[in-house]
């Protein structure tokens, strides 16, 4: 593969995880305007906490299907004919949500967008890990990473300059179907990995997945498993919510005070998710963790606890928790394509990274009933489920140590 060729492929799939930030983080902004406008009259501020929570779990639930069963199809038909089949999945659904009638058409469409979503991850995490190794890697992976957060960066952008209300959020989803151009294009045009081609004529005794399951992978595997949950049960369960809690402190009077809320979250994310792959790199996979999990439960406690939405010091702690909570995505995606050799490398990268969604789908299920037993009290709530970032103080010390030349 040339240079030129490497960078169409970077190019590409920085795109694809901006558009793929775009889906994670429309729900977060519109939930309330949406659930407003659907359930008109019937609208109660625990009702709308609970179906975020329920939108939230079903994009969760779709992603964790989607990012095993098409990770694995990267694996067996390519990384670019995958990740465009992710991006269409995740483009067309997003694009009908501007034409539910309900919540419930509405919950069965963020599902659908939930496989695009979740499938896109490991290919294209691989296709670039693949295409880019040595010592650009951890540049690389942290831009990947970046590009996702940007995705959420540039929604808060337009919901500022646009702003979402129960009158006026059709439009937003509309958007969000401009990306099944980029999906077609990848179909066509896009080179294949190289290494997944020189490894495309050797049989291999058992099915990706079930190999992951072997005796020589397992561990990794339930590894890769863990490491990936604790963060993204974190952020749905616990970050997330200052979103909506802003929205309700604000109210209709500042309708844009969501936006800007989601706005300084995402610019201190996309920082974080670039930087937790160069703080892997330079400190070790091992220890990086373990510091990350300290300093992310410290700042969302102080975040819930110590400030709310309209003081001064919110939008400031808003930016430092985006900072901090997302270096564990730059550095998962410096790490779980190091645990897995290249024939099972999107399989498993998407089994690790996507089985913690289907345990936070649940987490946010029992946190919206949380939400609810608390008469939607956001900070307690936050408080409570943000404990979870403790865990990977315990787990990252049963993880193997890796290094670049793993990635073989």
């Amino acid at each position: 593969m040339n240079a030129s060729q490497r960078y169409l492929v970077l190019i590409t799939c920085f795109l694809a995880l901006v558009f793929d930030g775009v889906e994670l983080g429309l729900m977060p902004v519109a939930s309330l305007s949406v659930s407003k406008s659907l359930l008109g009259a019937a609208f109660t501020p625990e009702l709308g906490g609970e179906w975020f929570a329920r939108f939230t779990a079903a994009l969760m639930l779709g992603a964790a299907i989607g990012g095993i069963a098409l990770g694995s199809l990267g694996d067996r038909i390519g990384r670019t004919r995958a990740m465009g089949v992710c991006i269409l999945f995740y483009s067309i659904f997003a694009a009908l949500g501007a034409y539910a009638q309900d919540q419930w058409q509405m919950l069965a469409l963020r599902f659908l967008v939930g496989l695009g979503v979740g499938g896109l991850w490991p290919n294209g995490i691989a296709l670039v890990s693949e295409c880019w190794s040595g010592a650009s890697r951890p540049l690389v992976s942290g831009a990947m990473m970046a590009g996702l957060n940007a995705g959420i960066l540039l929604l808060s952008q337009l919901a500022r300059a646009w702003p979402i209300t129960p009158d006026s959020w059709r439009w937003l989803f509309q958007f969000a179907g401009a990306p099944a151009l980029l999906g077609i294009f990848v179909l066509i045009a896009l080179p294949e990995s190289p290494k997944w081609l020189a490894n495309r004529g050797v049989k291999q005794k058992v099915a990706p997945l079930r190999e992951l399951f072997q005796p020589q992978l397992i561990r990794f595997t339930i590894i890769g498993i863990l490491l990936s949950s604790i963060p993204m049960i974190g952020a749905w369960s616990a970050s997330k919510w200052m979103i909506p809690w802003a929205d309700k402190a604000a109210g209709a009077t500042n309708v844009g005070y969501k936006a800007a809320t989601q706005g300084w979250w995402a610019l201190g994310a996309t920082l974080g998710s670039f930087a937790g792959a160069q703080l892997a790199s330079w400190v070790g996979r091992r220890l990086s963790y373990g510091l990350i999990s300290l300093a992310t439960v410290t700042i969302t406690f102080a975040m819930f606890q110590l400030t709310a939405p309209l003081q001064p010091f919110f939008h400031p702690i808003v930016f430092a928790q985006g900072f901090v909570a997302t270096l564990f995505f730059g550095w998962l995606a410096l790490y779980l394509p190091e645990l897995f050799p290249t024939r099972v490398r999107a399989t498993g990268s998407g089994l690790a990274y996507n089985s913690g969604r289907f345990a936070t789908a649940f987490g946010v299920l029992a946190a919206g009933f949380l939400f609810t037993a608390l008469g939607g009290d956001y900070p307690r709530v936050g408080t409570i489920c943000a404990s979870i970032y403790a865990l990977g103080l315990i787990v990252i010390w049963w993880a193997p140590v890796t290094k670049a030349e793993d990635l073989s």
